[in-house]
Order: C-alpha cells, then structure tokens, then sequence
C-alpha cells in the first residue's frame, strides 16, 4: 500500500487495472471504490482524489479503453499487405471483448451518470465505435487495392458488420454466455475469408 502523500506512478491506469480484475472475478456488483482502491494496494481516498467518483471513474474507464482500441484500429494501416487480413482484424476487435470488456460495458449501462458521460465525450470526438469503424474501412480498402480481400467484400459496409456485431456482443455478454471471441472470429473470416 503507498504510504500518505507519496505520489502513486500512473495511478490512472493502475486504478483501471484493479477495477477490471474486482470485474473480472467478482462482477459488476462488487465493484466500489474501496474494492477498486484495496485491489490496486492503494489509499482509500485516491480514487476520489483523480475522479469525481465512482460515475466519473467507470466513465473514464470506458473512454480509456475505447481509445486504446481506437489506436489499435489505427495501427492496422501499418499491417497492410502483411499476414493474414483476417488475424489482423481479430486483433483490432477482440481488443474491445478483452480486459472485462463486456462487464465495463454493462457497468456504465447500469450507472447513467457514466452512461450520460460517455455519450457526451464521444460526441465531442473522443475516439469509439466510429473511429474503429473508420480505421477497418481504411485498412480494408487498402487491402482490396492489393487484392487481399475478394471483390466482393464492400470495405464500408465489412467494417459497420464487424464494428456493429463487436458492439452487440459488447453489450449482450455476461459472465456464463458462450465466449463471443468465438462469434466475432467467424464473422470476420466470413466477410474476408481467412
């Protein structure tokens, strides 16, 4: 535990690490700040001291790991004509399902202060589903140009299938539901081929 008034490093991403493992083995229902804050082997207060509370936090949350999916997405212009378009692509959405994903996701539809939050920062811009989209879209055409994706396959319309089922997927799995890794693999070969 960090002594009183000793700086905690990237406490940030230290406090989001805590609270996707009390989600991860103990569900959306156990996770409070103190929860949060004893996982992490920190001071009670510090949550309430980088974030308004616990709304604000799982909000954050949300954000950060949107964002980091985001980059992912954004990264698979550097993958162009290399490996598999398919295992590629997996990489980008499975990212959204990994790290308790779909309980965080289930956390802020609960809580509607966050919900309110969330929805509010990415209509200023904050990267999300649309930025993923996008960046798909960009890597699958790219890939058409270099006939790695059949004819067929309509990049826009591939990417808003794959973004959109990672979405319901994110948003209908629960703990004891079959792995939706499984459906999101099958989709994505199914609309590149493997």
């Amino acid at each position: 535990m960090s002594p009183r008034g000793v700086a905690t490093p990237d406490v940030r991403e230290r406090l989001f690490a805590a609270a996707e493992r009390v989600l991860a083995n103990d569900g959306p229902g156990a996770l409070t700040s103190r929860a949060i804050t004893t996982e992490a082997g920190c001071a009670k207060g510090l949550l309430h001291t980088h974030f308004a509370g616990l709304d604000e936090f799982v909000a954050e949350l949300c954000l950060d790991r949107f964002a980091r999916t985001a980059a992912k997405a954004q990264a698979l212009s550097g993958l162009v004509g290399q490996g598999s378009v398919a295992a590629n692509l997996d990489a980008v959405v499975l990212a959204l399902l990994d790290s308790g994903g779909p309980a965080i996701a289930g956390l802020a539809m609960t809580r509607p202060a966050a919900a309110l939050r969330i929805r509010e920062a990415l209509a200023a811009g904050a990267p999300g589903f649309t930025a993923i989209q996008e960046a798909i879209t960009g890597y699958l055409e790219a890939e058409h140009r270099l006939d790695r994706v059949p004819d067929t396959v309509d990049p826009p319309v591939a990417a808003l299938a794959i973004v959109g089922t990672a979405h319901h997927l994110l948003m209908t799995s629960w703990p004891g539901t079959p792995d939706p890794r499984t459906q999101l693999t099958r989709l994505v070969a199914a609309l590149v081929g493997s």
